[in-house]
């Protein structure tokens, strides 16, 4: 144990600075050396056979702190008065009713493969059996209309999607 407690005492210094460094808080940084030393005491006698100790220490202490940050959640303290955001169903319910307007405007076949599949929940491989086809040509055919469906909700309900795909805005269609 004489090369541990050597290339401990040539190093502590410096590798408890660098930890202080990264983590900016000493009593954290104490702790992950103490990590640090005993993860090279476990080592035994195989740390006396290590030809740069001193790289060897600063890269168990990288890895003691990254597995400290990997699984260290910072907490933020929420005020008492937080209100919490309020969804907005009325705007789901006034496009669900802007929607059998827009799918009328669709062909008989886009407008068959979304009610069955998408609205009424048949499975694509059902879908696929009753019109006769592949279950890839299926899947593409529902595809393909999902997309005329959004192209024809954008442009004739101007239909805006925010960047987490949601709804944000759109312009009601009156009913036929």
């Amino acid at each position: 144990m004489n090369c541990l407690t050597t290339a401990w005492t040539a190093h502590e210094n410096e590798l408890r600075g660098w930890l202080r460094r990264r983590v900016g808080n000493a009593a954290l940084a104490d702790d992950l050396l103490q990590d640090l030393f005993l993860k090279a005491l476990r080592q035994g006698e195989r740390f006396c056979a290590i030809e740069n100790a001193r790289a060897w220490l600063f890269e168990v202490a990288r890895n003691t702190l990254a597995d400290h940050m990997r699984v260290a959640h910072p907490m933020v303290a929420l005020p008492d008065d937080l209100v919490a955001p309020v969804e907005d169903d009325d705007t789901v319910d006034t496009l669900t009713a802007c929607l059998p307007r827009v799918l009328s405007e669709l062909s008989p076949d886009d407008r068959e493969a979304i009610t069955l599949c998408d609205l009424q929940g048949m499975a694509q491989a059902d879908f696929a059996k009753a019109k006769g086809l592949s279950l890839s040509a299926a899947k593409s055919r529902v595809q393909r209309a999902r997309l005329r469906l959004r192209a024809q909700m954008s442009q004739v309900c101007q239909v805006q999607v925010d960047d987490s795909g949601r709804v944000s805005d759109f312009v009601p269609r009156p009913l036929l």
